[in-house]
């Protein structure tokens, strides 16, 4: 997610390489909504950012304000109609909105709209109809009375005609940052990386319960909630860019800690120390350095396939896992490993990577995990949503161990996990871990469909771009 105002630069461009910068976070559609003061275009479509947008396309997106998004589904079907920015006519202009977390209040939120009032499936949808149906109030003042409401993870970027909005939920769960152009604009995205990647300074993180608002004079804050600090250890473990700082503490630096700390906690007796790239390399240097077993490289990444962990079906998670990785037999072939990946969530990744490794000669194979067994759903945002799908909420560590067919398993605490963080405990959500959730969430806003079985899938086939 990425917001800019910036008079004077290529807005649409700059959106563009923030997207691109940020793809790891969804890459189920893209698109960017844009205003040059007069009116707001919409333009996304399904696919990857260098699939949706191209030079022509950018150069015709001409203004001064921006927003963009790159998502990864977890409310509603990866269809157009849900992709993001959402878009509604708003007072005597338009209102686009983009979107990173889970709300859990969506049904009661979606009752305050009539029933035809939807185009879409997802909470964001419903949020930005929300937003744009009180005519008699400004965009702020809209938002000022209509975030308190809501309920869950938002991170959000939104905009008029005329003003960047961002705003983050009261627990702060999702990440998203200030930053300052060269030239005077200002941009703000879901990680420090991206703004690095435009050329921005970061400012500072925007603060849980707190609204800015950027146009001519400034950037203003505004504060509709409380803050109550939680955000999510997950980042650190799985989701955040490496290069990304988070609550003043680099993600890699984070992660290399976590890896010293595994070494200490489960040691092994083995030759070398392999990754699970890209996420596992950092920890499995850590692991290196506290062992004192020399690192390897013994797994390579075809960069062209998407994240495993993201992909919307299971069959294409195992598709992508043999895609995504060949094992480098001469490096491993008749050697002990330790192989050290950032999590087990539905344990298809691990027993396909064993397999594989035993199949090019690998006389043990001991698997390292930099996360906690994660044995509860998310509902703020990532992508598990039943205790069903998570093995290590159905199997003890030792059954884990026997399925995926490795030699010893073992996963980091999650005290030690915190401690590398460098966060105090109670200003993080670790529910997916401990199943404390910050913010209690009802049955019956429970699951990824919940507006899809009052309203049906929205139709896959729609024009892009969607000009408003």
């Amino acid at each position: 997610m990425f917001g800019v105002w910036a008079p004077g630069e290529e807005v649409s461009k700059l959106t563009y390489f923030g997207l691109y910068a940020l793809q790891h976070r969804g890459q189920e559609s893209a698109g960017i909504a844009l205003s040059d003061g007069e009116r707001i275009v919409v333009y996304k479509d399904m696919g990857l950012v260098s699939q949706v947008f191209n030079e022509a396309t950018l150069d015709s997106l001409r203004g001064y304000l921006a927003i963009g998004h790159c998502r990864y589904s977890t409310t509603g079907s990866p269809v157009w109609e849900n992709a993001q920015p959402t878009f509604y006519t708003a007072r005597d202009g338009g209102l686009a909105l983009g979107h990173n977390g889970n709300l859990i209040n969506t049904p009661e939120l979606a009752a305050m709209l009539p029933s035809d009032r939807l185009t879409a499936t997802t909470d964001t949808e419903v949020l930005t109809s929300l937003l744009a149906a009180q005519s008699d109030r400004t965009t702020e003042e809209a938002a000022l009375e209509l975030l308190p409401r809501v309920k869950g993870a938002f991170s959000l970027v939104f905009m008029d005609e005329h003003t960047l909005y961002a705003a983050r939920d009261p627990q702060g769960i999702r990440p998203l940052v200030l930053g300052r152009l060269e030239g005077g604009g200002w941009v703000v995205a879901s990680e420090t990386a991206a703004l690095d990647i435009v050329g921005a300074t970061v400012v500072r993180e925007v603060e849980p319960g707190e609204m800015l608002t950027v146009d001519d004079r400034g950037v203003r804050s505004l504060r509709f909630a409380p803050a109550a600090p939680k955000g999510c250890l997950f980042e650190y473990v799985y989701l955040a860019r490496p290069d990304t700082t988070i609550a003043g503490r680099n993600v890699n630096s984070t992660r290399v800690e976590v890896g010293r700390r595994l070494a200490r906690q489960h040691p092994a007796e083995a030759d070398i120390v392999i990754p699970v790239p890209e996420s596992g390399t950092p920890a499995a240097v850590g692991y290196a350095e506290g062992s004192g077993i020399p690192f390897a490289q013994g797994l390579v990444k075809n960069s062209y396939v998407g994240r495993t962990f993201i992909q919307p079906s299971q069959t294409l998670r195992q598709l992508g896992i043999r895609l995504k990785l060949n094992p480098l037999r001469d490096v491993i072939a008749g050697k002990r490993l330790v192989v050290v990946d950032d999590s087990i969530v539905r344990g298809n990744t691990q027993r396909a990577l064993v397999r594989m490794l035993r199949e090019a000669g690998a006389a043990e194979v001991h698997v390292r995990i930099s996360s906690p067994p994660v044995m509860w759903p998310c509902y703020y945002g990532i992508d598990f949503a039943t205790k069903a799908e998570l093995i290590a909420g159905n199997l003890s560590n030792e059954e884990i161990r026997t399925s995926i067919d490795a030699d010893s398993l073992g996963y980091i605490s999650l005290d030690e996990l915190i401690a590398a963080t460098e966060v105090p405990k109670d200003r993080l959500c670790r529910a997916c871990f401990d199943g404390v959730y910050p913010i209690e969430v009802d049955e019956d806003s429970r699951g990824k469909y919940l507006l899809e079985k009052s309203c049906g899938v929205p139709g896959s086939a729609a024009p892009s771009p969607a000009s408003r």
